[in-house]
């Protein structure tokens, strides 16, 4: 896990909005994107759409379309390797 990884992680605590994301880390488009997408991937979050209750399944096209209005949520294998670092 690289340093921004661990630093979304670390907001992801709690079900957070893409925009609160990019403002508390101060990074947003391609970057931020990638960092998500790869995190989605590991397993060690989960986005949230259309509301911060329903979970949806990592799809490349749907999330490079929607990634901006998605929530995301830390899952417990993201948590454990958040804090085992």
């Amino acid at each position: 896990m690289n340093e921004i990884e661990y630093d979304i992680i670390d907001e992801l605590y709690f079900v957070t909005s893409y925009g609160d994301i990019a403002e508390a880390l101060n990074l947003n488009g391609e970057a931020l994107s990638n960092h998500l997408a790869g995190l989605l991937k590991k397993g060690h979050i989960k986005a949230l759409y259309p509301d911060p209750d329903t979970e949806v399944s990592f799809d490349e096209i749907q999330f490079k379309a929607n990634y901006q209005q998605y929530f995301y949520l830390a899952t417990k294998a993201g948590l454990i390797a958040h804090n085992s670092r």
